[in-house]
């Protein structure tokens, strides 16, 4: 049998059958919560759930994983992947060759690669069913016809792009595999055509999967009038005539026929209706725009979410920059809905632009918007601006947020990690600052008064601290089964018993947990959850299961920033302060503008303070305690460092204010309660505090 062919083998060291790749033969389900996102159209692209680029730098590594993916997660020899890679040399020397691909595999997955990738003496797999890989996706039958069309609009370009020349064998084997990619995909993007093509069509989706079907039979002549129809109904006459052309030509060329007589008519029709359409411009130019009210919110009765709106993204002219917008809307949207303060309403269901379109009396009190996303991509020398703004809709249309980014053109692989995971980041947090505001409108249930809770319970003053309980206690009771409620009413056990307002820190952790782990039951996906969850184990001194359940809740949402935030103490817990700062600075990359900042800033004093940088530890812990002057666990940090500086009459201040916040704190105590890993990180700490002048008992 000649190498590089499908077949099925016997894999030496397991006796199991070993598959080759051939995407008809297999099914793939999408992972719900993919550890690493895969691209194998177009230029090939790998991306953590972190954001990391994993992609591996030699090409022949990446031939190698493309190879890997589309066998579907099976077992593949690596006498076959390594013969077809290096089809010139001996066995002996590709075998050895290979071994050397695996490494650079196994090195760009980092610590995720003993999840992806599994060697045995004589096969290898890569498990594609932790990850999304976008051909699979796209092959994928038990997707939604929706689910496939945004597939393919956003999975452009040829399979394993710019991957022919790594061998000839390799070569070979990617041109089989692209017609039966082909083959198996054309009859799908069919079926998705003919359901997005009807009367109520969103232009832009049905542009995108005709184009798609076009770019993989260009004489395909229901996806060419298709395509002519989105065109049009987009306001783009001339590409809708030109694109007739196109079709006729590619007709020509391959069959020496002309277009269908439907094709012909809709052709002809266009033509007068625009010829028509030209005559009376004049009259319509001299038209006013319609003009919106600005007291268009009407409340749903009843509704107890905010709703959140993401509008289609305006491109310049060309076809790559429609995409890109396409894509970041569609993904922003996405990445929104793992928040749980509100739903989100997707680009599909906003209709069409212009904004002021969408904003008019009936088309808004149709979508019931709180909040919209709105935003341009524009191309310019050689870069991709990208400018996306909050509204919110709720008085008069007013931006609250905004922010730029550039990219340049070769980096869309990093369009999740340096656009959208920055913009959702920062999106979550100003609208609960906003919604917290104490004038705001009353309204929407548990959530609402949770709105109001947090500033209070982020302020760390007694009182208002309190005030957060009671508001919490009534959204638990309101709808006891909330999860988020559930999950709110544990963070605040959690700090009421850090700033040691209850006389059982043993309880207060326990309450704490149970109210987590309910929240977990209803809500499993509930990566707040999680993440609080977490903490609690970090404070009773259970590590492991704290750093596992902050894994699992960043997994889940790997934009929650302040999840970021609150892992870093368990870093520092167990001597590991410099990746709390990497983990601070991940936190800080997602949400530069965080209102609450001034309280989680407090995780770098720790930080610099475990890593012996006291002079950085007092910088930083002096803007702690005066941003928030009533958080207790704000002064250990500084007072410590102070001490280990020499500075005792420096600190005297800092120990007095943290005596009459806490009275009974000592040295003895600290070390007894504090969640230490290491000893030697105990002795340190407890030698800065005695050092700057704190009570031994």
């Amino acid at each position: 049998m000649a190498k590089g062919t499908d077949a099925m083998t016997t894999a030496p060291d397991t006796g199991q059958a070993v598959l080759t790749a051939n995407p008809s033969r297999h099914a793939y389900p999408p992972a719900a919560h993919p550890i690493v996102r895969i691209h194998l159209l177009g230029p090939m692209r790998a991306t953590s759930y972190l954001g990391e680029d994993v992609l591996p730098r030699p090409k022949k590594a990446r031939a190698a994983l493309g190879y890997l993916c589309l066998a579907f997660g099976a077992r593949v020899p690596r006498v076959r992947v390594a013969s077809m890679l290096w089809d010139r040399v001996s066995e002996a020397q590709a075998r050895t060759s290979f071994r050397q691909v695996v490494s650079e595999l196994t090195s760009a997955m980092g610590c995720l690669s003993p999840e992806l990738i599994s060697t045995g003496r004589a096969t290898i797999r890569f498990n594609t069913d932790a990850c999304w890989v976008d051909a699979l996706a796209l092959m994928e039958s038990s997707q939604s016809d929706r689910a496939r069309s945004d597939l393919a609009v956003l999975c452009g370009g040829e399979l394993l792009e710019g991957m022919d020349d790594v061998s000839e064998q390799f070569g070979q084997w990617l041109a089989q595999e692209r017609i039966r990619f082909k083959e198996r995909l054309k009859p799908s993007l069919d079926l998705v055509l003919q359901q997005t093509d009807r009367s109520r069509f969103d232009p832009n989706q049905l542009a995108g999967v005709a184009r798609r079907l076009i770019s993989i039979d260009p004489t395909h002549e229901g996806a060419s009038r298709a395509l002519m129809r989105a065109l049009a109904k987009l306001g783009q006459r001339e590409q809708a005539l030109r694109e007739y052309e196109r079709c006729r030509e590619a007709l020509m060329k391959a069959f020496h026929v002309k277009p269908s007589i439907e094709s012909e008519r809709l052709y002809e029709a266009m033509r007068a209706l625009w010829a028509r359409k030209t005559t009376g411009n004049a009259s319509a130019s001299s038209a006013k725009p319609p003009r919106i009210n600005p007291e268009i919110h009407r409340p749903l009765p009843g509704r107890q979410r905010l709703r959140v709106g993401v509008l289609p993204f305006d491109p310049t002219d060309s076809e790559n920059e429609r995409n890109i917008a396409f894509s970041l809307s569609h993904d922003i949207a996405a990445a929104l809905a793992r928040f749980r303060w509100f739903d989100v309403i997707t680009p599909a269901s906003m209709l069409d632009k212009p904004l002021a379109n969408l904003l008019s009396q009936d088309v808004f009190q149709h979508q019931q918007l709180d909040y919209a996303i709105d935003g341009v991509v524009k191309k310019y020398r050689g870069h991709y601006h990208i400018d996306v703004w909050l509204l919110d809709l709720t008085r008069c249309t007013r931006p609250v947020w905004s922010d730029r980014f550039r990219l340049k053109t070769g980096e869309l692989h990093q369009l999740n990690e340096m656009v959208i995971s920055r913009v959702v980041a920062s999106i979550d947090p100003v609208i609960i600052f906003i919604e917290g505001e104490p004038r705001r409108r009353k309204r929407y249930g548990a959530t609402g008064l949770l709105f109001l809770a947090i500033p209070l319970l982020y302020s760390m003053e007694r009182h208002k601290y309190q005030q957060a309980g009671e508001l919490i206690e009534q959204a638990v009771g309101i709808e006891p089964d909330n999860a988020m409620a559930l999950t709110w009413s544990a963070y605040w056990h959690l700090w009421n018993a850090g700033q040691c307002w209850t006389p059982d820190l043993e309880a207060a952790l326990l309450k704490a947990e149970n109210l987590c782990l309910r929240a977990m039951d209803l809500d499993p996906d509930n990566s707040e959850a999680l993440g609080i969850y977490a903490h609690t184990l970090a404070w009773k001194k259970d590590f492991d299961r704290a750093l596992y359940f902050f894994d699992r809740s960043l997994r889940l949402n790997p934009n929650l920033a302040y999840i970021w935030a609150l892992s870093a103490p368990t870093y520092c817990y167990i001597g590991k302060p410099e990746e709390a700062l990497r983990r601070l600075s991940r936190y800080r990359d997602l949400a530069p503008f965080d209102p609450y900042f001034g309280f989680f800033e407090n995780a770098y004093a720790m930080a610099y303070m475990f890593k012996g940088d006291y002079g950085r530890a007092v910088v930083v812990g002096r803007r702690v305690v005066k941003t928030v002057p009533d958080f207790i666990n704000g002064y250990k940090p500084l007072i410590a460092s102070l001490g280990h500086l020499g500075r005792r009459d420096e600190a005297a201040p800092y120990v007095k204010k943290l005596l009459s916040l806490e009275p009974d704190f000592s040295v003895e105590k600290f070390g007894e309660t504090y969640p230490f890993k290491l000893a030697e990180d105990r002795e340190t700490y407890c030698d800065g505090l005695r050092l700057a002048g704190v009570p031994k008992r």
